[in-house]
């Protein structure tokens, strides 16, 4: 057994003691979690009452109830396609302004970077749906909740950007520079196609936050989701059934998508290992970029 950086491996009593320790957590746990379920019970939160008109097929709010959760769900699909399309293009601009940037006017690109990171995402949904219809540009509720996606995302997007050009070697940027190539022809044909494979995974991972964060679109009246339950539950009056259904929902969609990115992950892993030095389409853009 080779031993980790940071600290030696356990010993026997050790070993034996992280095992006692874990199995009484355990045991708490699920003794919370039984408590929990009894009291549920209790208050007749397993009734069929409640759970029927998400579970039972003959419950006559069934069919109703899915179809409108569906279209619920697919708004939040096109919030978040749209907003991670905007992110990623305004992202990559933000990152290739950065990198390309005098030193006189970079603060100001840093300085909005920093900004939108540091500001919390339903506040820049709710400050777009506030003061763009005071400066006369007024639009559908989805537009407003993508704009405050946009906005905080993009920035995101932008230092995934900018850590993929900087993660690859400096030899890339000087033979671009000696076959005659400027930055931003570099930056276009060289760095950024090896930047995006190698920063590939972290976006589509990104794309769960985007997809999470649909689910904010409440608080401006947007139909996605969770706002389609704060409308059911008046009605069916079961609001930990329903929105029990909507965690599991959405919990399965990111971990699809968690799933998908760790596979784009190992499929590129593999097409590196794989490809040789001085590959063919690396020496094509460069040949096409000085006109060879």
């Amino acid at each position: 057994m080779s031993n980790p950086v940071l600290y030696d491996n356990p010993g026997p009593r050790t070993r034996r003691r992280v095992l006692i320790g874990s199995v009484i957590a355990g045991v708490l746990l699920l003794g919370v979690v039984a408590v929990v379920l009894v009291r549920l019970g209790q208050a007749g939160q397993f009734a069929g009452a409640k759970w029927g008109p998400l579970v039972n097929p003959a419950d006559p709010q069934f069919s109703a109830l899915w179809t409108g959760l569906a279209e619920a769900l697919l708004n939040n699909v096109i919030a978040a396609a749209l907003a991670m399309s905007l992110s990623l293009v305004v992202g990559t601009l933000l990152a290739l302004t950065r990198i390309t940037s005098a030193s006189w006017y970079r603060w100001a690109v840093v300085g909005l970077i920093n900004l939108l990171r540091g500001l919390p995402v339903v506040i820049a949904i709710y400050l777009a749906y506030q003061i763009l219809p005071e400066v006369g540009i007024v639009l559908p509720k989805l537009w407003y909740l993508v704009i405050g996606l946009t906005a905080y995302n993009s920035v995101i997007i932008a230092e995934i950007v900018r850590s993929g050009v900087a993660s690859l070697p400096r030899g890339q940027a000087e033979a671009a520079a000696a076959v005659g190539l400027t930055r931003g022809q570099s930056l276009r044909l060289i760095q950024l196609p090896q930047a995006f494979r190698v920063m590939l995974p972290a976006l589509i991972s990104q794309l769960v936050v985007v997809f999470k964060d649909t689910s904010l679109g409440f608080i401006i009246g947007y139909p996605e989701a969770v706002r389609f339950a704060q409308i059911a539950i008046v009605q069916l009056d079961n609001p930990i059934q329903l929105f029990f259904v909507l965690a599991v929902i959405f919990i399965v969609i990111n971990y699809l998508l968690s799933r998908f990115a760790m596979w784009v992950e190992h499929r590129l892993s593999r097409a590196r290992t794989t490809t040789p030095r001085g590959a063919p389409e690396t020496r094509e853009l460069v040949g096409t970029a000085t006109g060879g």
